[in-house]
């Protein structure tokens, strides 16, 4: 398993049919005519429109950024990444703690700039990415924290052992958050090689950004409710 950013977003599988090429459409057809796809002929939202520079050859594009646009007259409720009288906690993996260590910093980094005092922060080391789950969802349920961050890094090995860790991690920390109503961020680097996880060190900060966006929104919803 890899870093989710680092996989192709398709995998493409040759037909045995010759007049087929290798995007699964035969020879003069285009995808516009592709009965199987209603939406073929709909024109592209403005909001999917790449904006990043073009991948180098052989590399995946990470992703398409943009914005969601919302036609007037509806309700929206989307929050901001913002700090203001918010409890946070983090559970950090100490495994592979080269990395979770500064993993850790670029977090504490990013709850200062977002206005989060160190006195509001709680901060639970664990051995591994195994235990962030339990730890995750312990601090959820008491109800103390807005939100609760969770770092790791899990580098594959030689044996398939990466793979259940990644996997029982990642589903894990979703449990957590299902079933408490406590967002829970996925700062969890799931890479190939120690190199990897070093250039992926400031997803801390996405995932401080990312807790506490949804936090806030969590907060409007509520807020709503009792209106």
């Amino acid at each position: 398993m890899t870093d989710d950013s680092d996989v192709n977003p398709q995998a493409i599988v040759a037909d045995s049919d010759p007049s087929m090429d290798d995007s699964g459409i035969h020879s003069g057809e285009t995808i516009d005519d592709d009965p199987s796809d209603p939406f073929a002929s709909w024109p592209e939202a403005d909001s999917a429109a790449l904006v990043e520079d073009a991948a180098p050859d052989g590399d995946p594009v990470q992703h398409s950024a943009g914005e969601i646009d919302v036609p007037d007259g509806y309700t929206v409720l989307e929050g901001t990444p913002t700090g203001h009288r918010r409890t946070v906690a983090i559970v950090v993996s100490r495994f592979n703690g080269n990395l979770t260590n500064r993993m850790l910093a670029v977090a504490i980094e990013a709850l200062e700039e977002a206005g989060v005092a160190p006195d509001a922060v709680t901060i639970m080391p664990v051995p591994g990415a195994f235990e962030l789950p339990l730890a995750a969802m312990a601090l959820a349920k008491t109800r103390r924290y807005a939100c609760v961050v969770a770092l790791g890094a899990i580098v594959r090995g030689e044996t398939p052992h990466f793979d259940y860790i990644a996997s029982e991690a990642a589903s894990g920390l979703q449990l957590a958050a299902i079933e408490t109503g406590v967002p829970v961020a996925f700062g969890v680097l799931t890479v190939e090689t120690i190199e990897q996880a070093e250039a992926r060190i400031e997803r801390a900060a996405d995932a401080v950004l990312t807790a506490l966006e949804m936090a806030d929104v969590f907060a409007q919803l509520r807020a709503s409710a009792r209106a």
